[in-house]
Protein backbone atom coordinates (compact mmCIF):
# COMPACT_ATOMS: atom_id res chain seq x y z
CA UNK A 1 0.00 0.00 0.00
CA UNK A 2 3.13 2.15 1.03
CA UNK A 3 4.86 1.35 -2.48
CA UNK A 4 1.19 2.35 -4.11
CA UNK A 5 1.47 5.95 -3.01
CA UNK A 6 4.20 6.54 -3.66
CA UNK A 7 4.01 5.66 -7.25
CA UNK A 8 0.90 8.12 -7.37
CA UNK A 9 2.84 10.50 -5.85
CA UNK A 10 5.86 10.60 -7.83
CA UNK A 11 3.24 10.52 -11.01
CA UNK A 12 1.59 13.73 -9.60
CA UNK A 13 4.62 15.35 -10.09
CA UNK A 14 5.58 14.90 -12.73
CA UNK A 15 2.24 15.94 -14.14
CA UNK A 16 2.70 18.75 -12.34
CA UNK A 17 6.32 19.57 -13.98
CA UNK A 18 5.03 18.59 -17.21
CA UNK A 19 1.81 21.45 -16.37
CA UNK A 20 4.21 23.85 -15.46
CA UNK A 21 6.52 23.58 -18.70
CA UNK A 22 3.88 24.02 -21.01
CA UNK A 23 2.55 26.93 -19.49
CA UNK A 24 6.01 28.32 -19.81
CA UNK A 25 5.76 27.28 -23.28
CA UNK A 26 3.00 28.86 -24.01
CA UNK A 27 3.21 32.23 -21.96
CA UNK A 28 6.77 32.72 -21.16
CA UNK A 29 8.78 31.15 -23.98
CA UNK A 30 7.19 32.33 -27.30
CA UNK A 31 8.87 35.70 -26.60
CA UNK A 32 12.15 34.12 -26.36
CA UNK A 33 12.29 31.79 -28.98
CA UNK A 34 14.68 31.88 -31.38
CA UNK A 35 13.94 31.08 -35.06
CA UNK A 36 17.40 28.90 -35.46
CA UNK A 37 16.74 28.02 -39.10
CA UNK A 38 16.86 31.66 -39.95
CA UNK A 39 20.35 32.32 -37.74
CA UNK A 40 23.26 33.33 -39.49
CA UNK A 41 26.98 34.77 -38.29
CA UNK A 42 27.84 38.32 -38.83
CA UNK A 43 29.13 38.68 -42.62
CA UNK A 44 32.56 39.76 -41.91
CA UNK A 45 35.03 42.48 -43.78
CA UNK A 46 38.05 41.49 -45.41
CA UNK A 47 40.22 42.38 -42.85
CA UNK A 48 42.77 43.84 -42.72
CA UNK A 49 42.12 46.84 -44.07
CA UNK A 50 44.86 47.95 -46.48
CA UNK A 51 45.97 50.08 -49.36
CA UNK A 52 45.21 48.80 -53.11
CA UNK A 53 47.67 47.80 -54.62
CA UNK A 54 47.27 48.29 -58.37
CA UNK A 55 47.64 52.25 -57.87
CA UNK A 56 48.49 52.62 -53.90
CA UNK A 57 45.24 54.32 -52.84
CA UNK A 58 43.01 54.18 -49.51
CA UNK A 59 39.62 56.07 -50.05
CA UNK A 60 37.05 56.89 -47.34
CA UNK A 61 33.49 58.24 -48.33
CA UNK A 62 32.32 60.15 -45.15
CA UNK A 63 28.72 60.13 -44.41
CA UNK A 64 27.51 62.60 -42.13
CA UNK A 65 24.16 63.39 -40.59
CA UNK A 66 21.93 60.53 -42.45
CA UNK A 67 18.67 61.92 -40.09
CA UNK A 68 16.84 58.60 -41.09
CA UNK A 69 13.33 58.42 -39.82
CA UNK A 70 11.02 55.84 -41.16
CA UNK A 71 11.67 55.44 -44.89
CA UNK A 72 9.04 56.82 -47.51
CA UNK A 73 6.40 58.32 -45.07
CA UNK A 74 9.70 60.11 -43.69
CA UNK A 75 9.25 63.64 -45.25
CA UNK A 76 11.96 65.71 -46.60
CA UNK A 77 13.10 69.15 -45.43
CA UNK A 78 14.35 72.34 -46.58
CA UNK A 79 13.54 71.26 -49.95
CA UNK A 80 12.61 73.39 -52.87
CA UNK A 81 8.54 72.99 -53.46
CA UNK A 82 8.80 71.35 -56.49
CA UNK A 83 10.88 68.30 -54.65
CA UNK A 84 8.68 68.11 -51.99
CA UNK A 85 5.66 65.73 -52.88
CA UNK A 86 7.91 63.06 -53.86
CA UNK A 87 10.88 63.79 -51.64
CA UNK A 88 11.82 61.32 -48.39
CA UNK A 89 13.82 58.81 -46.71
CA UNK A 90 14.47 56.72 -49.66
CA UNK A 91 16.09 60.49 -51.31
CA UNK A 92 18.97 59.82 -48.84
CA UNK A 93 19.16 55.97 -49.41
CA UNK A 94 19.67 56.49 -53.41
CA UNK A 95 22.44 59.14 -53.20
CA UNK A 96 24.13 56.61 -50.99
CA UNK A 97 23.74 54.11 -53.55
CA UNK A 98 24.86 56.28 -56.36
CA UNK A 99 27.63 57.05 -54.39
CA UNK A 100 29.33 53.99 -53.42
CA UNK A 101 28.61 52.73 -57.22
CA UNK A 102 30.70 56.08 -58.15
CA UNK A 103 33.71 56.34 -55.80
CA UNK A 104 33.89 52.59 -54.95
CA UNK A 105 35.55 53.68 -51.80
CA UNK A 106 37.18 51.07 -49.23
CA UNK A 107 35.78 52.31 -46.53
CA UNK A 108 32.31 54.50 -45.26
CA UNK A 109 32.54 56.54 -42.39
CA UNK A 110 29.09 57.33 -40.62
CA UNK A 111 29.72 60.33 -38.68
CA UNK A 112 26.81 60.60 -36.19
CA UNK A 113 22.83 61.48 -36.43
CA UNK A 114 22.80 58.07 -38.12
CA UNK A 115 19.27 58.38 -37.34
CA UNK A 116 17.24 60.89 -36.42
CA UNK A 117 15.77 59.52 -32.98
CA UNK A 118 11.92 61.35 -32.77
CA UNK A 119 11.37 60.13 -36.28
CA UNK A 120 12.40 57.05 -35.91
CA UNK A 121 9.96 54.57 -34.58
CA UNK A 122 12.47 51.67 -34.38
CA UNK A 123 15.84 52.58 -33.69
CA UNK A 124 16.82 49.02 -35.25
CA UNK A 125 14.89 49.14 -38.63
CA UNK A 126 15.93 52.64 -39.79
CA UNK A 127 19.19 51.57 -39.06
CA UNK A 128 18.86 48.51 -41.36
CA UNK A 129 17.78 51.14 -43.87
CA UNK A 130 20.96 53.90 -42.91
CA UNK A 131 23.53 50.93 -43.08
CA UNK A 132 21.65 48.76 -45.90
CA UNK A 133 23.43 50.49 -49.18
CA UNK A 134 26.60 49.80 -47.74
CA UNK A 135 25.84 46.50 -46.72
CA UNK A 136 24.87 44.76 -49.96
CA UNK A 137 27.99 46.61 -51.26
CA UNK A 138 30.79 44.63 -48.75
CA UNK A 139 31.99 47.40 -48.50
CA UNK A 140 33.42 47.47 -44.65
CA UNK A 141 32.16 50.39 -42.81
CA UNK A 142 32.29 52.24 -39.53
CA UNK A 143 30.11 54.39 -37.48
CA UNK A 144 30.07 57.23 -34.87
CA UNK A 145 26.95 58.26 -32.66
CA UNK A 146 25.56 61.95 -32.99
CA UNK A 147 23.41 63.52 -30.64
CA UNK A 148 19.78 62.42 -32.03
CA UNK A 149 21.05 58.84 -32.61
CA UNK A 150 19.51 57.80 -29.15
CA UNK A 151 16.80 59.43 -28.95
CA UNK A 152 14.12 56.54 -30.41
CA UNK A 153 14.34 52.88 -29.06
CA UNK A 154 17.81 52.21 -28.06
CA UNK A 155 20.57 53.96 -25.81
CA UNK A 156 23.77 54.63 -26.58
CA UNK A 157 25.44 51.62 -25.41
CA UNK A 158 22.46 49.42 -27.10
CA UNK A 159 23.07 51.50 -30.55
CA UNK A 160 26.78 50.72 -30.62
CA UNK A 161 26.65 47.47 -30.01
CA UNK A 162 24.05 46.50 -32.34
CA UNK A 163 25.86 48.23 -35.36
CA UNK A 164 29.35 46.65 -34.40
CA UNK A 165 27.31 42.98 -35.18
CA UNK A 166 25.96 44.20 -38.57
CA UNK A 167 27.29 42.57 -41.47
CA UNK A 168 30.63 44.29 -42.41
CA UNK A 169 31.08 46.42 -40.07
CA UNK A 170 34.06 47.46 -38.28
CA UNK A 171 32.91 49.34 -35.72
CA UNK A 172 33.65 49.01 -31.80
CA UNK A 173 31.37 49.43 -28.60
CA UNK A 174 34.64 49.94 -26.73
CA UNK A 175 38.34 50.13 -27.79
CA UNK A 176 40.34 46.69 -27.07
CA UNK A 177 43.68 46.22 -24.80
CA UNK A 178 45.45 43.72 -24.30
CA UNK A 179 45.07 40.93 -21.63
CA UNK A 180 47.64 41.27 -19.39
CA UNK A 181 47.53 37.42 -18.72
CA UNK A 182 47.25 36.39 -22.37
CA UNK A 183 48.77 39.06 -24.95
CA UNK A 184 47.46 37.48 -27.86
CA UNK A 185 43.89 38.22 -26.85
CA UNK A 186 42.52 41.43 -26.92
CA UNK A 187 39.30 42.34 -24.58
CA UNK A 188 37.09 45.50 -24.65
CA UNK A 189 38.56 48.76 -22.23
CA UNK A 190 34.81 49.91 -20.59
CA UNK A 191 36.08 51.85 -17.84
CA UNK A 192 35.87 55.21 -20.69
CA UNK A 193 33.61 57.65 -21.30
CA UNK A 194 31.37 57.07 -24.21
CA UNK A 195 30.35 54.28 -26.65
CA UNK A 196 31.85 54.14 -30.04
CA UNK A 197 35.91 55.25 -29.11
CA UNK A 198 38.48 52.59 -31.14
CA UNK A 199 41.03 53.16 -33.86
CA UNK A 200 41.49 51.34 -37.24
CA UNK A 201 44.63 50.53 -38.50
CA UNK A 202 44.95 50.81 -42.60
CA UNK A 203 47.95 48.51 -43.81
CA UNK A 204 50.31 48.49 -46.43
CA UNK A 205 49.48 47.72 -49.80
CA UNK A 206 49.77 43.67 -50.79
CA UNK A 207 53.39 42.78 -52.25
CA UNK A 208 54.77 45.62 -50.74
CA UNK A 209 57.69 46.16 -48.04
CA UNK A 210 55.24 47.46 -45.62
CA UNK A 211 52.38 45.02 -46.45
CA UNK A 212 52.47 43.67 -43.07
CA UNK A 213 52.54 47.35 -41.57
CA UNK A 214 50.17 49.33 -40.46
CA UNK A 215 50.73 52.59 -41.82
CA UNK A 216 47.82 54.31 -41.58
CA UNK A 217 45.65 54.91 -38.20
CA UNK A 218 42.04 55.89 -38.08
CA UNK A 219 40.61 57.30 -34.83
CA UNK A 220 36.82 57.15 -33.58
CA UNK A 221 35.66 59.57 -30.42
CA UNK A 222 31.77 59.17 -29.28
CA UNK A 223 31.15 63.38 -28.76
CA UNK A 224 28.59 62.82 -26.74
CA UNK A 225 24.87 64.14 -26.80
CA UNK A 226 23.72 66.83 -24.29
CA UNK A 227 24.67 67.91 -21.01
CA UNK A 228 23.85 70.52 -17.87
CA UNK A 229 26.75 72.33 -17.13
CA UNK A 230 26.49 74.98 -14.48
CA UNK A 231 22.57 75.31 -15.19
CA UNK A 232 22.49 75.20 -18.84
CA UNK A 233 22.12 72.68 -21.44
CA UNK A 234 24.69 72.14 -23.52
CA UNK A 235 26.48 70.13 -26.19
CA UNK A 236 28.56 66.60 -25.27
CA UNK A 237 32.16 66.85 -25.31
CA UNK A 238 34.73 63.99 -25.10
CA UNK A 239 36.18 63.51 -21.97
CA UNK A 240 39.59 63.42 -20.57
CA UNK A 241 39.34 59.71 -20.29
CA UNK A 242 38.83 59.57 -24.11
CA UNK A 243 41.83 61.61 -24.62
CA UNK A 244 44.10 59.62 -22.45
CA UNK A 245 43.05 56.09 -24.25
CA UNK A 246 43.86 58.79 -27.80
CA UNK A 247 47.31 59.55 -26.59
CA UNK A 248 47.88 56.02 -25.53
CA UNK A 249 47.22 54.47 -28.64
CA UNK A 250 48.85 57.23 -30.30
CA UNK A 251 52.15 56.82 -28.78
CA UNK A 252 51.88 52.83 -29.12
CA UNK A 253 51.39 53.08 -32.44
CA UNK A 254 54.44 55.22 -33.10
CA UNK A 255 56.40 53.19 -30.86
CA UNK A 256 55.71 50.04 -33.38
CA UNK A 257 56.70 52.28 -36.06
CA UNK A 258 60.16 53.24 -34.40
CA UNK A 259 60.44 48.86 -34.05
CA UNK A 260 59.74 48.29 -37.75
CA UNK A 261 62.09 46.50 -39.31
CA UNK A 262 60.67 46.59 -42.36
CA UNK A 263 61.24 50.99 -42.65
CA UNK A 264 65.29 50.07 -42.14
CA UNK A 265 65.59 50.87 -45.40
CA UNK A 266 63.68 53.55 -45.96
CA UNK A 267 64.69 56.62 -43.64
CA UNK A 268 62.14 58.74 -45.56
CA UNK A 269 59.35 56.92 -43.94
CA UNK A 270 61.02 56.26 -40.47
CA UNK A 271 59.00 59.12 -39.06
CA UNK A 272 55.46 59.26 -37.75
CA UNK A 273 52.65 57.58 -39.88
CA UNK A 274 49.44 60.12 -40.08
CA UNK A 275 46.52 59.79 -38.81
CA UNK A 276 42.76 61.16 -39.02
CA UNK A 277 39.83 61.19 -36.60
CA UNK A 278 36.16 61.05 -36.57
CA UNK A 279 33.42 62.54 -34.33
CA UNK A 280 30.27 64.20 -34.65
CA UNK A 281 30.57 67.42 -32.41
CA UNK A 282 32.65 69.98 -33.72
CA UNK A 283 34.97 71.71 -30.60
CA UNK A 284 34.91 74.75 -29.16
CA UNK A 285 38.06 75.83 -30.67
CA UNK A 286 36.35 76.04 -34.45
CA UNK A 287 33.83 78.46 -33.14
CA UNK A 288 36.81 80.88 -31.38
CA UNK A 289 39.42 80.82 -34.57
CA UNK A 290 40.71 81.95 -36.37
CA UNK A 291 40.29 79.20 -38.90
CA UNK A 292 42.56 79.42 -41.53
CA UNK A 293 42.61 78.44 -45.35
CA UNK A 294 38.80 77.89 -45.40
CA UNK A 295 37.66 75.73 -48.55
CA UNK A 296 33.84 75.12 -48.54
CA UNK A 297 30.89 76.74 -46.88
CA UNK A 298 30.94 78.50 -43.75
CA UNK A 299 26.96 79.55 -43.72
CA UNK A 300 26.20 78.01 -40.22
CA UNK A 301 27.70 79.36 -36.35
CA UNK A 302 29.30 76.60 -34.52
CA UNK A 303 27.15 74.73 -32.00
CA UNK A 304 29.16 73.10 -29.80
CA UNK A 305 29.88 72.05 -25.96
CA UNK A 306 30.66 75.24 -23.77
CA UNK A 307 33.21 73.07 -22.37
CA UNK A 308 36.55 72.76 -23.48
CA UNK A 309 38.69 69.55 -22.79
CA UNK A 310 41.58 70.05 -24.72
CA UNK A 311 40.80 68.30 -27.90
CA UNK A 312 43.02 70.39 -30.15
CA UNK A 313 46.06 70.38 -27.40
CA UNK A 314 45.70 66.91 -27.36
CA UNK A 315 45.26 66.00 -31.31
CA UNK A 316 48.37 68.59 -31.56
CA UNK A 317 50.41 66.72 -28.91
CA UNK A 318 50.22 63.98 -30.42
CA UNK A 319 51.47 65.12 -33.86
CA UNK A 320 50.23 62.22 -35.92
CA UNK A 321 46.52 63.63 -36.37
CA UNK A 322 46.43 65.75 -39.73
CA UNK A 323 42.93 66.31 -40.71
CA UNK A 324 39.55 65.59 -38.09
CA UNK A 325 36.32 64.83 -39.98
CA UNK A 326 33.04 65.89 -38.33
CA UNK A 327 29.38 66.64 -39.24
CA UNK A 328 26.38 68.39 -36.53
CA UNK A 329 25.95 71.65 -38.67
CA UNK A 330 24.60 70.83 -41.75
CA UNK A 331 24.63 73.85 -43.42
CA UNK A 332 28.46 73.97 -42.96
CA UNK A 333 30.65 71.82 -45.68
CA UNK A 334 33.97 73.56 -45.31
CA UNK A 335 37.66 72.42 -44.17
CA UNK A 336 40.02 75.22 -42.24
CA UNK A 337 42.96 74.73 -40.10
CA UNK A 338 43.44 75.53 -36.64
CA UNK A 339 47.48 74.92 -35.51
CA UNK A 340 47.85 72.75 -38.78
CA UNK A 341 45.36 70.03 -38.27
CA UNK A 342 42.60 70.67 -40.83
CA UNK A 343 39.01 70.04 -39.29
CA UNK A 344 36.54 69.32 -42.30
CA UNK A 345 32.52 69.16 -42.09
CA UNK A 346 30.80 66.35 -44.47
CA UNK A 347 28.34 68.64 -45.15
CA UNK A 348 24.39 67.62 -44.64
CA UNK A 349 24.18 64.39 -46.23
CA UNK A 350 20.34 63.24 -45.24
CA UNK A 351 16.76 64.62 -47.23
CA UNK A 352 15.32 64.63 -43.27
CA UNK A 353 17.65 66.44 -41.56
CA UNK A 354 18.13 69.97 -42.47
CA UNK A 355 19.81 71.90 -44.96
CA UNK A 356 19.09 74.64 -47.35
CA UNK A 357 16.70 74.72 -50.23
CA UNK A 358 18.01 74.42 -53.69
CA UNK A 359 21.52 73.80 -51.97
CA UNK A 360 22.32 69.92 -52.82
CA UNK A 361 22.84 67.37 -49.95
CA UNK A 362 26.38 66.09 -50.41
CA UNK A 363 28.94 63.80 -48.43
CA UNK A 364 32.84 64.12 -48.59
CA UNK A 365 35.69 61.68 -50.03
CA UNK A 366 39.53 61.34 -48.60
CA UNK A 367 42.09 59.79 -50.30
CA UNK A 368 44.86 58.92 -49.32
CA UNK A 369 48.09 58.24 -51.65
CA UNK A 370 51.25 56.21 -51.08
CA UNK A 371 54.71 57.02 -52.52
CA UNK A 372 55.42 55.00 -55.31
CA UNK A 373 59.05 53.55 -55.06
CA UNK A 374 61.88 52.79 -57.82
CA UNK A 375 60.36 49.04 -56.92
CA UNK A 376 57.45 48.70 -54.24
CA UNK A 377 54.79 51.43 -52.70
CA UNK A 378 56.00 53.13 -49.75
CA UNK A 379 54.22 54.98 -46.96
CA UNK A 380 51.22 57.41 -47.16
CA UNK A 381 52.76 60.63 -49.26
CA UNK A 382 49.43 62.59 -49.15
CA UNK A 383 46.09 62.97 -48.08
CA UNK A 384 43.13 64.86 -50.19
CA UNK A 385 39.65 65.36 -50.09
CA UNK A 386 36.43 66.68 -52.27
CA UNK A 387 32.89 66.71 -52.11
CA UNK A 388 30.09 65.27 -54.34
CA UNK A 389 26.97 66.87 -54.74
CA UNK A 390 23.33 65.00 -54.93
CA UNK A 391 22.48 66.81 -58.59
CA UNK A 392 22.58 64.98 -61.71
CA UNK A 393 26.00 64.91 -62.43
CA UNK A 394 26.93 64.17 -58.92
CA UNK A 395 29.12 67.14 -59.19
CA UNK A 396 33.04 67.04 -57.35
CA UNK A 397 33.76 70.20 -55.70
CA UNK A 398 36.88 71.66 -53.40
CA UNK A 399 38.86 69.43 -53.95
CA UNK A 400 42.63 70.05 -52.39
CA UNK A 401 45.60 68.44 -50.30
CA UNK A 402 45.18 67.99 -46.55
CA UNK A 403 48.71 66.73 -46.27
CA UNK A 404 51.78 66.06 -48.15
CA UNK A 405 54.86 64.66 -46.63
CA UNK A 406 56.80 66.69 -48.82
CA UNK A 407 55.97 69.74 -47.97
CA UNK A 408 55.44 68.63 -43.64
CA UNK A 409 59.22 68.21 -43.67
Amino acid sequence: MESSQWIHSLLFLLLVIAALHLLHTLTVAPRLTVDHRNARLKKQPDLPLRFRSHDGTFKILQVADMHYGNGKVTRCRDVLETEFDNCSDLNSTVFLRKLIQLENPDLVVFTGDNIFGPSATDAAESMFEVFGPVIESGIPWAAVLGNHDQESTMNREELMSFISLMDYSVSQTFPTVEDIFDPTKQKPMTNIDGFGNYNLRIWGAPGSYLANSSIFNLYFLDSGDRAIVDGFRTYGWIKESQLSWLRSVSKRFQGQLLNDNHLADFPSFSIMHPALAFFHIPIPEIRQGPVKGVVGKYSEYIACSVVNSGVLKTLVSMGDVKAVFIGHDHKNDFCGNLDGIWFCYGGGFGYHGYGIAGWPRRARVILAELEKGEKTWMGVEKIKTWKRLDDEMLSKIDEQVLWDRQSSK
